[in-house]
Formats: structure tokens, C-alpha cells, sequence
């Protein structure tokens, strides 16, 4: 059943009829369809509302028509490439031969609004292939997702997006038809569609515009690609952009800029940081921090080299299944004599992308007992992966990256224990950094996709045993169909951060292919060799991508243990700096991160200036604080509490670094 599931809908004339105006269309015996499509009466018929997930994906692809539309409105020759929907919105691309600009978009936006107003209806038909190439002759993009691979619907996976239009098993066309009956426009489309341009409503936004290429290889030409979002309501539109603004506002790498934390010199180049003594220190709190719980938790903390021969990553798989991610060969170790002749071959050595295969290679460098399974073995291993420049984001998405990786050998009978030890630390973890709204989500292979490596029954063995773990969690569990790794499948924990969005953390992962393709046994209490079973798991995923997120859900004002300056001291008067000095150097004796603001500025631009520096807490002394041995504390809510002696100040101040406490207001030093 749908996530609107109801009682069956009235059924008159081989239609469905619903009272509620904010249904748009409908799930025949669970296949989404027009509200115009014929039922019978032993079809199970359910309502899709606006405000469903189903339903905003139908609102968005339909405003990405009435977009189209008007684009071909203004620029008649403009050639139409996909228009799908995506999260929060949608885009549609365009061959054009000028570049769109801002008053370009106020143009297309105006003529949007007025096919809105004119209430075309979308109407699907089903077409023939000729009949669809003599409709879109002058359309080659479709033109080409019909004609690949020689059949009908066969171009669904030509391109991201592209199954909005074909790939059902027939090629079907959608009409705008006005209130005269007559076709004001049309487009290759598989739908549904809102029944009328009407329901597109005024809760929808153009945003921006960039360069894409067809099907996503730079050997395609270049499109224009178009991006909008649509809401029900005006008024979600400007929650929305609100959620937007603030977004912009944490944005990791204008506050990494701001804060002095990491840069991306276009010396070293594309997609690699560097971390700068306050990013550095962060970085060292995190990873330390990960340190602790690890060996809590029985890991041994291994090393690996950064490149290896070709060899190993066959072995893995990953150089017939990832090549495309992978930096090129380094081609090596060849000598050649006086004549040139080659007398030693040489060979293709790679920057590895993963550290699995060398933690194979420890698991396999003796005889393994099965009294020393668990065996967990972590590392944090910086990887190296070629992503496209296009795809490239500040940390989020990066070339170099250091993982929290770590790989765990079991048998069979201690798969389920492991696998629920693992999601718990990984729960508790994440909550130590102030992440406390999670789901889970299950992703797992596609039946007869060659990626994915192994027998069916294994992995169906595998998911069966990820879904009962997750499900025991207690957590919403999300299904991710075709998202496993090429060597299982996973669970991934879903975190929600300050401002509501979804973030993949930690990953869980099953694999029952890499021991046997390292041939990796342990003697099990028969004395007879076993194989085991491997579980690779990622606590934070990349250290640099979740310094991002963790940047951006506290928009720069880290919890004071993780804070790169924790505690200024400010004198009133100059006279009182070296007092401050002395409280500062109990701070740093403790280990503490502490100095005293020494500059000319007044004593309240000082103040403002760690405020804006976003320092957790900063210390005051006057004439009062030295005659008493005190200090005043000052938070980041701009309350204060004065007169701490200071002896309990450097307490108080350990002791919540100590319990990880954010430091906002007094109470949380209390």
C-alpha cells in the first residue's frame, strides 16, 4: 500500500472519483497514474496528494513541463533533453545555442505563469516508435533515448533522469491542451502528470543555471540546464528558501574560510585540503576522540601504504568494477640497459582507493585461529579517488580523503552480534558530536546487474541478516534498492543535522566475496579451515566530509571540547593582562586551548571580535576579579556569571571539555 493508503476510491464510467481537491493522481493496484486513467472495479485504487512524496515528485516533473514550455515558447529552437524531478525541485535541459542569463529567467518565469493560468490539461497518449520519431523529428535528444539499444523504452538508463520519460514498456507523449481542445505543446514522457497546469500553483521558483552535458559524458554536447523548485503552497516556497538561506550561511566553506580552518590552494589542485592549525586541531580532537572509542571496543589500529601494485586491486575487484574512479597507473620498475632494451618488466602501481584489500593481506599474513575472531582491524587511511571536477564540493566531496575504515573478520555464528555491537557504537558516537535524528537505510544489489559480484544466495543471506539488525534497532529502516557496494550489501545511518537535512554517516557493510577472493581461512574448534565472514564499516564515512558536516550543523560554534580556541582571556585594562595570564597558563597547564587577547583594541571590541571568531567562552578581569581571585565567565548567548574563583573556573572548564558540553549559557558550566 501507498504511504496514502485508504479505503478503495468511488469508481463511476471506469474512473476513479476523489472529494479531495489535493489529489492529483493515483496508485492503480500500486502503479502511480493519471487521475484521468480508466480503472476497474477490481483495480485497488489509492489517492496521491500533493504534499505525499509521490506527489511532489509529480508536482515537480509537471512544473518541469510548464518550464519547457515556455522555453520553447520564447526560444522556439531551443531542443528539449530531460526534465526530471529531484530532491526539492527539478531541472530540465536544453540544447541552446546562447547561454541563458538572469533576465532570461525572469522571462521564462513570467511566461511560466501564464501557461499556470491558461489550465492546459496534461494528457498522455501512447505512441508507436515511427510515430514518436515523426512527432519529434526535430528533437534529437529524444530522438536518441527512443532510438537506444533499438527499442522502445530502452533508453531509461541512458542517463540520470532520463527514466522520467522512457523505460514502461511503451513510449508515451503528453499533450498540453487548452480549453479549446487544442495541443499547445508536448514532450516524450512516461508521467503521471497534475491533471491540469492549474495545480502547478505559485509555490514554485526558477534558481539557477549551469552547464551539463548529455548523458553526462563530456563527449555529448553541452546543455543549458535549468533549475527550479515547486511546493504546494507559496508559503512552503518561502520556508524553503529560508531553509536555503541558512543553509548558504553555514555553508562549510565560506565559514572554513572565515574561521581559518582549511583552503584548497590551487597550487596542490583540484579537490585536495589542506587543514590549517585551527582546522587542525579540530581534526586531531575528532579523530582522537574515535581513537578512544575504538580501542574500547576491541580494534587494533593498523597502517598502509598509500599505492600498491595493480595486482591487489584485481584481486579485490575494484579494478574491474571501480577503474573509472581510480587516479591512473603509475607505470614503474622498469630498467632498460645501455641499448635500451628492457631487461626488467615493469609495473602499474596505483593510488589505492580503498584500504580493504590491504587489511586482507594483514588478516592473511598468518595462521588466524577462530579464538581470535573477532579480528577488527582500523585504520585511518587516506584514499585517493578521481572524482569528475564537476562533481567536486568543498570537503563533501573531495579527491584526497582520509577514512575512519576499519574491517572486521567473524564467523558465521558472530555475524548478527557484531553487526548490532557495530550500529550501537555507531549511535553513540555520532551522539557525542550532537547528532541524535537518525533513520536507517538498506541498500542492496539488482537481481542479474553483473556489478555485483557473488552468488545470489549469499546475498540474499546478507540482506536478510543487515534487515533483521536494522529492524531490531528500533529505527525507521528505508529501503535503497541497487545501492550496495559491488561486494554487498549495506546499512547506512541517516543523520538529520541543526537545520533538518539528511546526511549517509556511518556505513555498515556485509561481504562474502573478498575472503574468498583473497582465499582468507581461519582453523576453526574442528581443527578444519573455514572462511570468514568480513564486515567493512566507516563510523563518520571520510574525516573530511564530516569536519563539513560538523561545521555547518553547528554553523562554526563548536561544543567547547571540540572548539580550536576555547577560552580567551580579557583584560579590562591592560593592567589586568597579566593576571589573565596567569589563569590562562592554569587553563593551558591542564591541556586546555586558551590565550589571552594581548592587541590595543578596547576591551568591547575585543569582546565582539571572539564573539564573530565564535570562541565558546571567554574570560574577564577587572580590578574586582584580581582583589578576589576571581573571574567573570561570558558565554555565547551574552549572559555572564561573575566572580568564579579560579580555582573552580579551571575546574569547571575541564570538566566540560571532559563531558563533551557545548558551553551556550551558564548552566552548562553549572
Amino acid at each position: 500500500m501507498s504511504e496514502n493508503a485508504q479505503p478503495n476510491a468511488e469508481k463511476r464510467d471506469g474512473f476513479a472519483l476523489f472529494t479531495d481537491r489535493s489529489v492529483i493522481a493515483m496508485r492503480v493496484n500500486g502503479v502511480l497514474k493519471d487521475l484521468a486513467a480508466t480503472v476497474t472495479e477490481t483495480d485497488v485504487v489509492e489517492p496521491v496528494t500533493i504534499d505525499s512524496p509521490a506527489g511532489l515528485d509529480i508536482l515537480r516533473h509537471s512544473t518541469a513541463h510548464v518550464l519547457a514550455q515556455a522555453v520553447q515558447r520564447i526560444r522556439p529552437e531551443a531542443n528539449l533533453g530531460i526534465g526530471p524531478f529531484i530532491t526539492d525541485g527539478f531541472y530540465y535541459d536544453f540544447g541552446v545555442e546562447t547561454p541563458f542569463t538572469p533576465e532570461d529567467l525572469k522571462a521564462i518565469s513570467k511566461e511560466m505563469q501564464r501557461i499556470v493560468r491558461e489550465g492546459q490539461r496534461f494528457t498522455r497518449r501512447v505512441v508507436s516508435e515511427d510515430e514518436a520519431r515523426a512527432e519529434l523529428a526535430n528533437e534529437p535528444f529524444k530522438l536518441e533515448l527512443i532510438d537506444l539499444a533499438g527499442g522502445p523504452g530502452s533508453g531509461a538508463d541512458a542517463a540520470e533522469g532520463a527514466s522520467v520519460e522512457v523505460g514502461a514498456g511503451e513510449l508515451t507523449i503528453y499533450d498540453n491542451v487548452t480549453k479549446d481542445g487544442e495541443v499547445a505543446w508536448k514532450d516524450l514522457c512516461r508521467g503521471p502528470h497534475v491533471p491540469s497546469t492549474r495545480m502547478v500553483g505559485n509555490g514554485w521558483d526558477l534558481t539557477r543555471v549551469a552547464a551539463a552535458y548529455w548523458r553526462g559524458s563530456e563527449k555529448n554536447p553541452q546543455l543549458q540546464r535549468i533549475y527550479g523548485t515547486a511546493w504546494p503552497t507559496k508559503e512552503e516556497l518561502r520556508a524553503y528558501q529560508e531553509r536555503l538561506a541558512e543553509a548558504e550561511r553555514r555553508d562549510h566553506r565560506k565559514l572554513g574560510a572565515e574561521m581559518d580552518l582549511f583552503s584548497f590552494p590551487d597550487e596542490i589542485g583540484s579537490g585536495l585540503a589542506v587543514f590549517h592549525p585551527k582546522g587542525g586541531i579540530i581534526r586531531y580532537e575528532i579523530e582522537e576522540n574515535l581513537r578512544k572509542h575504538l580501542l574500547r571496543n576491541g580494534y587494533d589500529l593498523v597502517n598502509s601504504p598509500h599505492i600498491t601494485k595493480k595486482d591487489l586491486f584485481q584481486t579485490s575487484g575494484h579494478l574491474q568494477t571501480y577503474a573509472d574512479g581510480m587516479f591512473p597507473a603509475m607505470h614503474l620498475d622498469e630498467l632498460v640497459d645501455d641499448e635500451g632494451n628492457v631487461t626488467r618488466q615493469g609495473q602499474d602501481y596505483y593510488l589505492k582507493p580503498m584500504n580493504c584489500p590491504f587489511h586482507n593481506l594483514i588478516f592473511r599474513s598468518r595462521g588466524r585461529s577462530y579464538r581470535e575472531l573477532p579480528l577488527r582491524l582500523a585504520e585511518f587511511g587516506t584514499v585517493y579517488r578521481y572524482e569528475k571536477s564537476g562533481t567536486l564540493s568543498g570537503l563533501t566531496r573531495v579527491r584526497g580523503l582520509t577514512q575512519d575504515d576499519a574491517h572486521i573478520y567473524v564467523t558465521q555464528d558472530q555475524v548478527r552480534e557484531e553487526l548490532t555491537t557495530n550500529l550501537n557504537l555507531v549511535l553513540e558516537l555520532l551522539r557525542d558530536y550532537g547528532l541524535n535524528d537518525f533513520y536507517l537505510e538498506l541498500s542492496t544489489n539488482e537481481e542479474g546487474n553483473p556489478k555485483f559480484l557473488g552468488e545470489p544466495e549469499q546475498w540474499s543471506t546478507a540482506i536478510d541478516t543487515l534487515r533483521e539488525v536494522a529492524l531490531q534497532s528500533g529505527l525507521e529502516l528505508v529501503a535503497d534498492p541497487g545501492g550496495a557496494a559491488f561486494y554487498g550489501p549495506k546499512i547506512s545511518v541517516q543523520a538529520r543535522d541543526a537545520i533538518g537535512r539528511t546526511w549517509q554517516m556511518s556505513t555498515i557493510q556485509l561481504d562474502f566475496n573478498q575472503p574468498e577472493r583473497f582465499e582468507l581461512e581461519y582453523t576453526g574448534p574442528d581443527g578444519q579451515k573455514h572462511r570468514p565472514v568480513m564486515v567493512h564499516r566507516a563510523l563518520l564515512g571520510s574525516i573530511e566530509r564530516f569536519f563539513a558536516i560538523l561545521l555547518e550543523h553547528y554553523a562554526g560554534d563548536f561544543p567547547l571540547w571540540l572548539a580550536p580556541v576555547q577560552a580567551v582571556g580579557v583584560p579590562v585594562a591592560e593592567e589586568y593582562a597579566e593576571y589573565l595570564d596567569g589563569v590562562i597558563g592554569q587553563l593551558k597547564a591542564e591541556g586546555l586551548r586558551a590565550e589571552v587577547d594581548h592587541s590595543d583594541d578596547r576591551m568591547q571590541k575585543k569582546i565582539r571580535n571572539h564573539t564573530t571568531a565564535k570562541v565558546p567562552l571567554i574570560l574577564i578581569a577587572g580590578e574586582q576579579d584580581r582583589s578576589a581571585g576571581t573571574v567573570s565567565f561570558r558565554f555565547r548567548d551574552g549572559t555572564q556569571e561573575n566572580g568564579v574563583p579560579v580555582a573552580d573556573a579551571v575546574n569547571r572548564i575541564r570538566a566540560a571539555v571532559a563531558a563533551h558540553t557545548r558551553v551556550m549559557a551558564a548552566e552548562d558550566l553549572a
